[in-house]
């Protein structure tokens, strides 16, 4: 434990010193003056303050209150010695943050008995500040444990539907990826960008609920089988409802929406605009745009000059001209992202 005691009288200072010592086996200071004791208060932590009532620069009471605007000193005790006894002091100097009161000339005994006493509260205080520290961090912990399963959860079911769709799991890696640099282009905070990097990957889970003829035909889809196909967003958007957690609520907005577009004309609602959630507007473009760029068994991939220039040229009909704008300026990422330098630097 560390005290310090505030007193601008070089005699009441050092009896107060020799008596307090005798009491405790801690580190005892000593400050004449009040700004000096505010300057070594800010340089280390002190566990108990004895400070005078009078004093010529600063009284005893605004030193109180400025130590009280330190974060680290709300809840250090705090003894007033005053000559004072008037009721109306003893009360404005408890509105200023002082705990206990020694009234001079004080007895030897009483000043050790509250030094040992307050001592003995900041001493349980701090093990229960410790107590909750090492909880909170238990908690953190555990906290985080479970974040970690959940998303290796997601990514395995997201690579499981690509393998079932023909796919080797690289496009829900690349989505992700591409919708992440588009929602920091955009403004979202850290917390929203990460759960649509996380949830992005289950943009087409309702797939696993369409027939596998549909899926693999090589060919253009009927009319029929288009309407079947269109469905995937509706299952997906059934299999995430009602979660618990930001990450599964941000899938399912993500795979109800993520083929509507900006001019009304997609599906499954005809939203338009702002009312289309803002993450499956991000996923929208991250989706088409990767899907351009692949292989599939209905059509060759398109080289990556052509379907960045597609992405823009779809702004304000089918993407988000905003969203659109962060996907042109996060395109140094992104065609990383998508091929090798060498290849990269011709497109």
């Amino acid at each position: 434990m560390r005290l310090l005691i505030v007193d601008d009288s070089r005699s009441s200072l050092a009896l107060l010193g020799s008596i307090v010592g005798q009491s405790v086996s801690g580190d005892v200071q000593l400050c004449l003056n009040p700004r000096q004791a505010l300057a070594r208060a800010d340089a280390e932590q002190f566990d108990l303050i004895l400070v005078d009532h009078i004093m010529p620069e600063m009284s005893g009471m605004e030193f109180t209150a400025a130590l009280r605007q330190r974060l680290t000193y709300r809840s250090v005790p705090i003894i007033m010695v005053t000559s004072d006894i008037d009721k109306q002091v003893r009360i404005e100097a408890i509105k200023c943050g002082a705990n206990d009161f020694l009234t001079k000339p004080f007895d030897p005994i009483e000043l050790q008995a509250r030094v040992t006493n307050l001592l003995a509260l900041r001493g349980a205080q701090l093990e229960l500040a410790g107590q909750a520290e090492r909880l909170a961090r238990e908690v953190e912990a555990a906290t985080a444990h479970l974040l970690e399963r959940e998303e290796e959860i997601i990514w395995r079911l997201a690579r499981a539907i690509e393998y079932r769709d023909g796919d080797t799991g690289e496009h829900v890696s690349r989505v992700a990826r591409i919708s992440q640099i588009i929602a920091e282009g955009v403004g979202l905070d850290a917390h929203r960008c990460r759960m649509i990097y996380l949830s992005a990957p289950l943009h087409d889970i309702g797939k696993i609920g369409i027939a596998d003829a549909i899926l693999s035909k090589p060919g253009k889809l009927t009319s029929e089988e288009m309407t079947r196909m269109r469905e995937h967003v509706t299952i997906g958007a059934r299999i995430l409802e009602n979660g618990d957690s930001d990450l599964i609520r941000t899938a399912e907005l993500i795979a109800q929406s993520h083929h509507e577009k900006w001019d009304g004309t997609g599906y499954p609602d005809r939203l338009s605009g702002t009312d289309i959630p803002v993450e499956a507007r991000i996923v929208a473009i991250a989706d088409v745009f990767d899907a351009l760029c692949s292989e599939r068994p209905y059509k060759k991939a398109w080289p990556l000059a052509k379907a960045y220039a597609e992405i823009l040229n779809c702004a304000g009909t089918h993407f988000d001209p905003a969203c659109v704008t962060a996907f042109r300026n996060g395109w140094g990422e992104i065609r990383a992202l998508m091929e090798p330098p060498a290849l990269a630097e011709s497109a």
